[in-house]
């Protein structure tokens, strides 16, 4: 078999090798080097021009549609709608695992999610034995979470050194512990709930059930509707994210036409599309028949796709390239001449975030995840050893973004959430080094892992 080359040199055979969920988790790791960019950034622009980060971040954007207007920070437009299309995605990536990925059979899905439970119980445990019965206790639920995107980004130092199954069992983690987040955000961090508000969101919900069960795979709809999900929960006072995850869990995951359909129709516009001596070159340019198949392909393949399907495709590249950077560069901007180190390195705060993470979640990861499969006999991936999942715990303790996320919802006090952050930012930054160390002793260098993604459907 010939190998087809591409401009950037890489094999046609290469690239249909990879699977969609390797292709899924380059992507997040792309995303992930580009977070840590922001995040660089936003430290130097909060520390070399405080007062300019703090006022461009802070400055109040209005959208009006007639008599109706809505005024925010930029920071609040970014935290409240550019991060609830994240937490979207998240909903249809936890959508496509319940279904058909690693939490679709209870066998695989035991590791994980119990490692997820560990991770989010322990570090959790650790804050509150820092800072119980002070007002800052509200803060438990910073170093619960995974950063996913940070957390790849750091893995691909050590990716040819480690096997496929151990990237699975950290993305999987990872969405469980991001629906723990998300289920923490609802039920712990509102304070006031507007009864109204909320039953009108419900309405919209019923509505996105019926078009769901009509199979209704346009989705102007769904867009529509979410919209109004995710007004109507702004407005109840559960913060607006939550309804990114609700709205993805009504999102269809089947197709218009199977399979057997497609092959079917794209066969049929191929036989049309006929050249003398069997030469095409570039006839979709001057040949209308050829045009018109191509198109007719085109349309074909995107009823084989489910709504699920194209929504992830079309929504990663710009959560994972433009929205989490922008909440990196409006939200990491850590001031350091407003904190004393010192000071900060032992506030309570402080060290319950840094220990909630570099401790909390290794212990806790590792710990259920070894009596999860001792006691239900539930057997680690192939290739995958006890020490990758102990360089795996120590990498879930990069917390970044969700972490200053929840740390926002925490704290009233200024100062609270600028030790949070300072304690996020050393917390993720001792986890990386460490995780990535204990990885590097755990494989041998320049052994080839065969990837166990492959086999894996989007």
């Amino acid at each position: 078999m010939s190998l087809i080359s591409f401009p950037l040199g890489r094999p046609l055979k290469l690239l249909l090798l990879i699977s969609p969920y390797q292709r899924f988790l380059n992507k997040i790791a792309t995303g992930g080097v580009l977070l840590m960019c922001s995040a660089l950034v936003a430290l130097l622009w909060a520390n070399l021009a405080p007062g300019n980060y703090h006022h461009f971040w802070h400055t109040d954007l209005t959208f009006s549609l007639g008599s109706l207007s809505i005024t925010k920070s930029i920071q609040h437009w970014i935290d409240e709608a550019l991060m609830t299309l994240f937490f979207f995605t998240v909903g249809l990536e936890i959508k496509r695992e319940i279904l058909i990925g690693e939490l679709a059979q209870l066998r695989r899905a035991v590791l994980p999610v119990a490692a997820a439970v560990g991770g989010m119980i322990v570090p959790a445990l650790i804050y509150l034995f820092f800072n119980s019965g002070s007002e800052a206790a509200a803060g438990w639920g910073i170093p619960m979470a995974t950063d996913i995107a940070f957390a790849l980004a750091v893995l691909s130092f050590v990716d040819k050194r480690i096997p496929f199954g151990i990237k699975i069992f950290l993305s999987t983690l990872a969405i469980v512990d991001d629906l723990g987040a998300v289920l923490v955000i609802a039920l712990f961090y509102t304070k006031t709930i507007y009864w109204q508000y909320l039953f009108v969101s419900l309405g919209f919900l019923v509505a996105l059930g019926i078009i769901n069960f009509l199979k209704i795979n346009k989705t102007l709809p769904y867009a529509l509707l979410g919209f109004g999900v995710w007004f109507s929960i702004l407005g109840s006072g559960i913060h607006a994210t939550v309804a990114g995850v609700l709205v993805a869990f009504f999102i269809p995951a089947i197709a218009r036409h199977n399979t057997d359909n497609f092959i079917e129709k794209v066969e049929t516009y191929v036989a049309k599309i006929e050249c003398p001596n069997g030469m095409c070159g570039r006839t979709i340019l001057v040949d209308q028949t050829h045009l018109s198949a191509v198109q007719a392909i085109e349309v074909a393949c995107h009823n084989t796709l489910t709504p699920l399907q194209r929504l992830e495709h079309s929504l990663n590249s710009w959560v994972a390239l433009l929205i989490l950077p922008l909440f990196a560069l409006a939200n990491a901007g850590v001031t350091f001449s407003d904190l004393q180190v010192v000071a900060a390195l032992t506030h309570p705060v402080t060290l319950g975030v840094v220990f909630g993470l570099l401790l909390g979640k290794p212990i806790g990861i590792f710990l259920f995840t070894f009596l999860a499969s001792k006691i239900l006999r539930a057997p680690l991936s192939k290739d995958v050893t006890w020490l990758h999942i102990a360089g795996a715990s120590v990498l879930a303790g990069i917390g970044f973004t969700m972490s200053i996320f929840i740390g926002g919802l925490s704290f009233s006090n200024p100062e609270h959430i600028e030790l949070a952050k300072f304690g996020i930012i050393l917390g993720s930054l001792l986890s990386g080094a460490l995780g990535v160390i204990i990885l590097s002793f755990g494989s041998s260098p320049n052994k080839k892992m065969k990837s166990h993604g492959d086999g894996l459907k989007d």
